[in-house]
C-alpha cells in the first residue's frame, strides 16, 4: 500500500533519525498528496531517504511517528499483523516487569504512548479488559485494528476491549467520537488485583481510564511506613494509598476528597478488602477540599500523601501552578508529626523535577519545618519513557522524614 509522503527540510531530520517520534510543521518542506488529519504518511529526508512511519495532523505537531527505518528497516503497513507483533514484544516486557510484584498483579499499563513506540495511544489492561485511550486521530482510526491485534496477542484471557478516547482527543474530532465498547462486554465496577490488593474499577465513568495505575510502585513503598501509623490520604481518589495503608496494619487511615464519588469508591475498595485485620474501624472518609480540610483540621498524622490532579497543563499556567504545590505542601507538612513522613506528588508535565523540588523546599521553609529526603519517585517500569523523548516522564515525587 503507498502511503502520501512528507519532505524533511534540509538538516531537519536529525530529530527523527535521533528516534524523536514526532516531526514539527516547521520541519517540513514539502508535502506530496492530499492529506487529512490522521491519515498515514511515510517520511523522507531532502534528498528522498525513508525515515519514518506515522499520523499526520494540521498543527505543530504534524507528525507523530510510531515507525523508524533503522529499526523497521523500511516503510511498513500498519496492518494487523504489524499490531500483533508490535504489541506481542511490548506484553513480553510488561510479563517481565510485573514478574517481581508482590502478589497478584492482573491490572498494568501495556502501552505507554511514546515510551512503547506507539505515540498517541494509551492501553490499560484491567484483568481481562483492554482500555484503550487514543490522544491523536490517527491512534484513534486504527482503534479495529489495534483491537483485533489484541485479541491475537492475548486469546481466550481477553474479555473485552473498551475505547475510552472521547476525552482525550482534539476537540473537534472528539465531539464526534462516542466512548464504547470495540469487543465484547462486561459489568462495572470491574474487580482487578494489584499486589494482592483487590480494587473496583469503572472504566466507563471513572476518571482516566478507570484507575491510576501509575502510582503502584508507590503505594508499595508506603505499605513500608504505615504499620500502627496514622495516615492522611490527600487527593485519595479510588483510595488506592488508603487500601495499601490498612492492609499494611496502619492504626488509623483518613481519606480526603473534593468529590463525594471518589469517596464512595474509595470506601467501596475499602470494604473489598475487609479481613485479615482490617475490620474498616481504622478508616474514615471526607469528602472535602483538601485545603480546607488540612487548615479546618489540627490532627497530627505520622504518614500524608498529596497527590493532586495536575495543576499545570501548560507552560502559561506554571507559575499558578507552583504556588499551588507550594501553598498545599506547606500546609501538609504542618500536618505531619514530629518524626513523621510526607509522600508528596506532581502529575504536571510542565513542572520539571528540578522546578518541584525546589518548590517543596520553599514549602518547607515557609512551615518552619527541618526535612530530609528519603526518596526520589517515579512512574514505574510499566509506563516507560523514550531516551529520545524525556517529555514522556510526567510522575514526581519526593518521600520526606519531618522532624
Amino acid at each position: 500500500m503507498s502511503y502520501s509522503r512528507i519532505y524533511l527540510q534540509a538538516g531537519r531530520d536529525e530529530a527523527v533519525r535521533r528516534f524523536h517520534p514526532w516531526v514539527f510543521s516547521r520541519a517540513i518542506g514539502r508535502m506530496e498528496g492530499e492529506l487529512a488529519d490522521g491519515d498515514i504518511v511515510e517520511v523522507y529526508d531532502r534528498k528522498g531517504e525513508y525515515l519514518a512511519t506515522g499520523h499526520y495532523h494540521d498543527g505543530s505537531i504534524a507528525v507523530r511517528l510510531f515507525s523508524f527505518a533503522a529499526t523497521a528497516g523500511g516503510p511498513v503497513t500498519p496492518d494487523v499483523a504489524y499490531w500483533t507483533e508490535k504489541l506481542t514484544r511490548i506484553r513480553a516486557l510488561r510479563q517481565a516487569i510485573l514478574s517481581d510484584s508482590k502478589g497478584v498483579t492482573n491490572c498494568y499499563r501495556l502501552v505507554h504512548g511514546e515510551g512503547d513506540g506507539c505515540t498517541g495511544l494509551i492501553i490499560d489492561m484491567y484483568n481481562g479488559v483492554a482500555v484503550v485511550q487514543a490522544h491523536s486521530i490517527g491512534m484513534h482510526r486504527e482503534r479495529m485494528l489495534i483491537a483485533d491485534a489484541l485479541r491475537a496477542v492475548f486469546g481466550d484471557d481477553l474479555q473485552a476491549v473498551y475505547d475510552k478516547s472521547a476525552e482525550t482527543l482534539p476537540d473537534q474530532y472528539g465531539a464526534t467520537v462516542q466512548n464504547g465498547y470495540l469487543f465484547g462486554r462486561t459489568p462495572v465496577p470491574h474487580p482487578v488485583q494489584e499486589n494482592g490488593h483487590t480494587f473496583l474499577v469503572d472504566w466507563i465513568t471513572g476518571q482516566k481510564t478507570g484507575f491510576f495505575l501509575d502510582q503502584r510502585d508507590n503505594r508499595s513503598l508506603l505499605a513500608q511506613y504505615a504499620p500502627g501509623k496514622k495516615v492522611l490520604n490527600a487527593f485519595c481518589y479510588s483510595g488506592g494509598f488508603s487500601v495499601y495503608a490498612l492492609n499494611a496494619g496502619a492504626e488509623q487511615v483518613h481519606s480526603v476528597d473534593v468529590s463525594k464519588k471518589a469517596i464512595d469508591l474509595t470506601n467501596q475498595n475499602v470494604d473489598a478488602n475487609l479481613g485479615d485485620g482490617v475490620d474498616g474501624a481504622q478508616h474514615e472518609a471526607y469528602a472535602d477540599d483538601v485545603m480546607h480540610y488540612l487548615k479546618a483540621h489540627d490532627h497530627q498524622y505520622d504518614v500524608v500523601v498529596l497527590d493532586p490532579p495536575a495543576y499545570a497543563k501548560s507552560l502559561s499556567a506554571r507559575h499558578r501552578a507552583v504556588q499551588g504545590y507550594k501553598r498545599l505542601n506547606a500546609e501538609g507538612l504542618r500536618r505531619v508529626a514530629k518524626g513523621g513522613i510526607l509522600f508528596t506528588f506532581s502529575c504536571s508535565q510542565v513542572v520539571d523535577r528540578e522546578l518541584f523540588y525546589n518548590t517543596i523546599v520553599a514549602a518547607a521553609i515557609e512551615a518552619g519545618r527541618q526535612v530530609r529526603v528519603l526518596h526520589h519517585l517515579s512512574q514505574p517500569a510499566d509506563h516507560p519513557v523514550s531516551l529520545f523523548h524525556p517529555e514522556g516522564s510526567y510522575l514526581k515525587g519526593l518521600v520526606l522524614w519531618v522532624e
